[in-house]
């Protein structure tokens, strides 16, 4: 039986020291889904959320007190937190829902919205989402010092793709990705644009050919 989202929020190490911490991890990571679901989404918004809904909400999301965290509270863990421990979390709780997630999965880059700072570049997130369910089964963070084909051999191997048909643009059409999804049994529909010259003209070529072919014309 599929386990509900708070309880799988146990499973995420909490990064706080044990001592003077007021509230638990789960319930502030459940406060935290609500109130972007409710469209907060700021740190702000989100503690402001958690106030304005009183001690109903608290209490329904497992807060042992009335009051709910302060955006700081929420800074200070957001800033600590195990992301990779966190996606696993949501990765398996998707799944556990969405048994059939479809023929078709895409891979999928984006700079996350305000999320630059100053000269500190945006941060950069490959997803691999499910159409069929409208849902992202997988995501990591593109470290700045690597590019989204290396970080896609990673989220191939965390999610499972054998059998499905994986989408990308030309970025991802690399050897090492397409081996990788070779290896783990799955097909794939990759963009071919400068980054590949050779195989471009190889398939520009087999096109014209393919286009003039005549069946009268082979003896």
């Amino acid at each position: 039986m599929p386990v509900a989202l708070s309880e799988m929020f146990d499973r995420v190490l909490d990064p706080r020291k044990a001592k003077g911490r007021i509230h638990d991890l789960g319930p502030i990571l459940s406060l935290a889904v609500v109130a972007i679901l409710a469209g907060r989404s700021t740190l702000q918004g989100i503690a402001q959320f958690g106030r304005d809904h009183g001690s109903t909400l608290a209490h329904a999301l497992g807060f042992r007190r009335g009051k709910t965290p302060c955006a700081a509270t929420y800074s200070r863990i957001f800033r600590r937190l195990d992301i990779d421990a966190f996606e696993a979390v949501l990765r398996e709780w998707i799944l556990q829902r969405c048994l059939d997630l479809g023929q078709h999965l895409a891979l999928d880059g984006k700079a996350l919205r305000c999320s630059h700072d100053g000269d500190v570049p945006a941060v950069h997130l490959l997803a691999l989402f499910a159409p069929m369910v409208h849902a992202v089964v997988g995501q990591i963070r593109v470290d700045a010092k690597t590019n989204e084909h290396k970080a896609a051999l990673r989220l191939l191997g965390i999610v499972p793709v054998t059998g499905k048909i994986i989408t990308g643009d030309a970025i991802f059409c690399q050897t090492e990705v397409t081996e990788t999804l070779a290896k783990h049994g799955a097909n794939y529909i990759l963009h071919v644009k400068d980054n590949q010259p050779t195989l471009k003209q190889e398939i520009a070529e087999l096109l014209d050919a393919t286009a003039t072919f005549s069946p009268g014309s082979v003896a």
